[in-house]
């Protein structure tokens, strides 16, 4: 037997696989961490990407919005926002004159506290730090539709401001092939209409998902809608697998995306060697619920075999979703189905259904195997995923499906990893 490790809930979890069955563990690549935060920080402020400087441009009488994601996301607002507030302040403008929106996307509303933890003290009492308050139409603007077709409903906060400027991080994600830069205004301060369309938009692959596609409809669709708003520019952040900060973007939109995406496939793309009958999908650090560790399913989707099975480990102490809880009551239907009935209106909630689409569609693929303390055995049925009461006990039940001489692959941070492959030796 072999012994692996692999983090779980905030601490190691160790289980045992049989050696001649365990074909490769991946992790993300060893990367070196940026030594000096803050002067990382000063430097990419000092020289952005395809724009002159904040100070050229910025006018004094400019109300700016900074559009940060949310406590979901490890982006470290708290140490990048205060360089690019003096850079603000020094260019005329006042403190009253710039706020913060934190990107909800269609996730629960964030706390105070939370808020706090996010940028700082010191500058939640600075400037107004505020929810996107996806649930209120009033809210929300209505700007017709994007390129795409799909109907564009904006933060009023976001549409009258003169200046925007979009935080976050750049990791492969399966709807845009990459998160980061004008994911952060859609679906992060868009309403639950466009969420939903540009989801489903995404499920529109081919049976696989987008996760590392740089250009794709998607990525176009949510570019027009940044471009709609005004966000000239990004500032986003790349991270190692345990938070640390490897490179530092800033600048116009399209150009810094395009660097950071460079840095996050050398470390997230990772080669394999042999498509395996088995994927452990481990879903740290997007654990807090299923809404989140779902993203666990696509990397393994891309690697297993046609009818082989996946393993999805996630603590998810907050459930399947705190919010969209009507979920379970058709997630485990097929995929055509659900897409049928939400287009006739059987079904209301477009971004669950798109999300249970895609679901669906890994399922379909490979079955499902899950273990985790926060979703009940009732909600993995829902899901359509078999129960495993250990992680052990689903390691045993995929090989008893695929067979003992079955092979499998271990993804130790499976959100945020891109499958390259299969290689030969």
């Amino acid at each position: 037997m072999t012994i692996l490790s692999i983090p779980f809930g905030g601490k190691p979890h160790e289980l045992e696989v049989p050696e001649r069955n365990l074909a490769e563990v991946l992790s993300p690549k060893p990367c070196k961490r940026v030594q000096n935060l803050d002067a990382a920080i000063e430097s990419a402020l000092d020289a952005p990407m395809g724009q002159p400087p904040l100070a050229e441009w910025v006018k004094s009488s400019d109300r700016v919005l900074i559009v940060s994601d949310d406590g979901t996301r490890l982006t470290p607002v708290h140490s990048m926002l205060p360089a690019l507030l003096r850079r603000l302040n020094a260019a005329g403008v006042p403190d009253a004159r710039i706020a913060c929106i934190m990107a909800l996307g269609t996730h629960r509303y964030m706390s105070e506290a939370e808020m706090r933890a996010k940028v700082g003290d010191d500058l939640f009492d600075r400037i107004r730090v505020f929810n996107h308050e996806w649930r209120d139409p009033q809210a929300l603007v209505d700007l017709g539709a994007s390129s795409q077709g799909t109907p564009l409903l904006v933060n009023r906060a976001v549409v009258e401001a003169d200046v925007v400027i979009g935080f976050g991080t750049i990791v492969p994600h399966h709807i845009p092939g990459f998160s980061g830069s004008s994911k952060i205004i859609q679906p992060g301060v868009c309403g639950d209409r466009t969420t939903a369309e540009t989801h489903l938009l995404s499920c529109e692959s081919g049976g696989d998902s987008y996760l590392g596609i740089e250009d794709n409809p998607v990525r176009r669709d949510m570019d027009d809608m940044a471009d709609r708003v005004g966000m000239r520019s990004i500032f986003n952040a790349v991270m190692d697998d345990t938070g640390g900060v490897v490179g530092l973007f800033f600048g116009e939109m399209r150009l810094a995306f395009k660097a950071g995406v460079k840095l996050a496939r050398e470390i997230y793309g990772i080669e394999y060697r042999e498509a395996p009958d088995i994927v452990l999908a481990n879903s740290h650090p997007c654990d807090l619920d299923f809404w989140q560790s779902h993203k666990s399913l696509y990397p393994a989707q891309r690697m297993v075999k046609p009818g082989g099975t996946i393993i999805v480990a996630t603590p998810a102490p907050e459930g399947v979703s705190p919010v969209h809880t009507e979920l379970l009551d058709f997630t485990a239907w097929p995929s055509q189905d659900i897409k049928a009935a939400y287009r006739d209106g059987r079904l209301k909630n477009g971004v669950a259904c798109a999300l249970a689409i895609a679901w669906a569609m890994a399922r379909e693929h490979a079955s499902v195997i899950t273990y985790s303390p926060g979703i009940t055995p009732e909600e993995k049925a829902a899901l359509g995923h078999t129960h495993a009461p250990t992680l052990t006990w689903a390691v045993e039940e995929a090989l008893r499906r695929q067979g003992p001489s079955a092979r499998l692959s271990v993804l130790t941070h499976a959100p945020e990893m891109l499958p390259i492959g299969p290689v030969e030796d």
